[in-house]
């Protein structure tokens, strides 16, 4: 038994999860089912609320790929049915009938509006040697109402995912020229034209969306429906590589066939002149004209004005709160180092990082993982049912089943995409800057985009 914190012995402390997203819940779940008291800690008003900010963009797994075995296990009592496996949700399905009613099952064990600032060892800054595996962790929180709170714990799993921090124009990772500026005109956001307001935002009018990923297949898909609508609507696609026989994934040999579906469709209305795509484009800077917006390349390229950009080049992890932390993260993907190597988007697609779990994810800080989309750094190429498996691998290690911890009871099907191609759980993709794919000489040339594939999205 360690060492008592207040009178309390530390394994008797709950083990902290940072986030009601799919992973923190199947965190938890996991937990529950090892006799893991846990405490499930999300800075929204609701579970998934990351995954409802996207709520009209369809997921690229089917249902059957989307629950957790063990939150099953806890929801099946209660009633619940799980979805027609064979269907794709959107992220406000994925929302609505699974994670809300894995939070509600739950219970106590989550806590609303109670966003984490802050995660240390108690009365240890990361300097500190002196005693460091013997003291709890002390987790840090602000609540909606203002109040600050300090908990204690004996483990943290933080399932904080990215969706806070979407990366910018800027090509060298860096916020181009400009942009803050902009940002009444700038979006990190697939567009929800559903919403009047934000239809009204886009139609009529010229609009950049950048990257190369199936978020950028999706925005683009969206904007070319609603040009067939509204006349003069029209969008420019700005990719920092080249177009070559990868860009738009898969097709039909992509196992993920919703996604395979999406980039088919995109390569399909090539003719219908609903965008211009410029490639080899790393922008450097966003200027204003008039009422409009110039985005000026590295080489001095310079595109015909836009009314609007719409950013989708990948997410990184926050790390601001886990500073104090001991992090072993590898120095370009900002991932788990034994990690990294697996799932470089210059190497790999979500279909070729074979299941992983606490050996990976563990960190020279004891007791401390970063899971789900977090763990995955800037990689872009996540899967939903990776990051079941990481936390049941977690969860059977601080239960002491070392044996279960590096069993692996996941099999992944090959996607037979190459590397960035798309994602499940985080609705933007990240471009690789150099590999994974063939680089061409920058050009420009015309390229539309088919209606939205009901199948695909994120």
């Amino acid at each position: 038994m360690t060492a008592p914190i207040h009178g309390v012995p530390t394994n008797d402390l709950p083990t902290v999860v940072i986030g009601a997203g799919p992973i923190g819940l199947a965190a938890a779940a996991h937990l529950a089912e090892r006799g893991i008291e846990a405490l499930v800690l999300e800075a929204g008003d609701g579970a998934g609320s990351a995954v409802r900010a996207w709520s009209h963009v369809r997921l690229f797994s089917t249902w059957a790929e989307l629950v957790d075995p063990a939150a099953e296990k806890l929801l099946a009592p209660t009633g619940w049915v799980r979805p027609d496996g064979a269907t794709y949700p959107t992220g406000g399905d994925w929302a609505e009938q699974y994670l809300q009613p894995l939070a509600e099952t739950l219970g106590d064990t989550v806590r609303f509006g109670a966003r984490v600032t802050g995660v240390s060892r108690l009365g240890r800054d990361r300097v500190v040697d002196a005693d460091r595996e013997q003291q709890p962790f002390t987790v840090h929180i602000l609540n909606t109402d203002g109040t600050e709170e300090r908990i204690t714990a004996r483990a943290v799993i933080d399932a904080s995912g990215t969706w806070s921090t979407p990366s910018p124009i800027g090509g060298d990772g860096l916020p181009a020229l400009g942009e803050r500026t902009a940002s009444d005109r700038v979006s990190y956001r697939v567009p929800d034209l559903r919403d009047p307001s934000v239809r009204a935002r886009y139609a009529g009018r010229r609009t950049a969306v950048i990257g190369s990923g199936a978020s950028a297949f999706t925005a683009l898909a969206y904007l070319a429906d609603l040009a067939r609508d509204v006349p003069d609507t029209h969008a420019v696609w700005v990719l920092r590589r080249g177009i070559s026989g990868s860009t738009f994934g898969g097709g039909e040999a992509d196992q993920l066939p919703a996604r395979g579906a999406l980039g088919l469709a995109a390569k399909a209305a090539v003719d219908d002149g609903y965008a211009d795509a410029v490639t080899g484009f790393r922008t450097t800077a966003v200027e204003r004209s008039g009422e409009h917006l110039v985005l000026v390349a590295e080489d001095g390229r310079r595109l015909d004005p836009v009314d609007e950009v719409i950013v989708l080049t990948g997410f990184r992890p926050d790390l601001s709160f886990v500073q104090e932390l001991r992090l072993g993260l590898d120095d370009r993907l900002q991932a788990p180092v034994e990690l990294a190597p697996l799932i470089d988007p210059n190497v790999h697609s979500c279909g070729t990082v074979y299941p992983h779990g606490v050996n990976e994810l563990s960190h020279p800080e004891k007791d401390v993982y970063l899971v789900g989309m977090k763990s995955y750094g800037r990689a872009p190429t996540f899967l939903a049912m990776t990051g079941y498996e990481q936390v049941r691998s977690i969860a059977a290690a601080l239960a002491g089943d070392q044996e279960a911890a590096e069993r692996v009871e996941l099999t992944l099907p090959e996607t037979g995409v190459c590397g960035g191609a798309g994602l499940f759980d985080d609705p933007g993709a990240a471009e690789p800057e150099e590999g994974g794919g063939c680089c061409a000489t920058p050009t420009t040339l015309q390229i539309g985009v088919g209606a939205p594939v009901s199948s695909g999205g994120c």
